[in-house]
């Protein structure tokens, strides 16, 4: 399991011309999934994302959580997370899950993200989706289980 973590001021995605999720100030969060990822990579990402300092406090140090804040989180999937490019130019996806279980793991992950209660947006899995957000920051964290 593999999640990109942006800190935004906001964030939206359209599918179809139709926005699907929108935040504000909070986390827009990329995940993907490969094999062997099971609900005990899920809860570890999900507590890391909650308790990721990286909020400013009143003095303006990182060291407040989306928790501590109560913001928000947008969560897309994207399986190109997995993405191979060590031959060719063409990059290979066979690390990435089939769609079937990508699918149910993605929906255990945002069921998780929302019982932490905070607000917990989606796109729509297996969709063409465009995704706009303002970085905030910009900070962006790379974490993988």
């Amino acid at each position: 399991m593999k999640v990109v973590v942006q800190r935004v001021n906001k964030a939206s995605v359209v599918v179809s011309k139709k926005e699907v999720g929108k935040i504000d100030k909070g986390l827009l969060v990329f995940v993907g999934f490969t094999h062997n990822d099971n609900i005990d990579n899920i809860k570890y990402i999900v507590n890391k994302i909650i308790n990721l300092r990286i909020f400013d406090d009143e003095s303006g140090v990182m060291n407040l959580s989306i928790k501590d804040k109560n913001y928000e989180i947008l969560s897309v999937s994207q399986f190109t997370l997995y993405a191979d490019t060590k031959k060719g130019n063409r990059p290979s996806y066979i690390n990435s899950l089939n769609y079937v279980e990508a699918e149910k793991l993605y929906n255990l992950f945002n069921d998780e993200l929302r019982k932490t209660g905070l607000k917990v947006e989606t796109g729509i899995f297996r969709s063409d989706m465009n995704v706009s957000l303002e970085n905030d920051g910009p900070v962006t964290i790379i974490m993988e289980r």
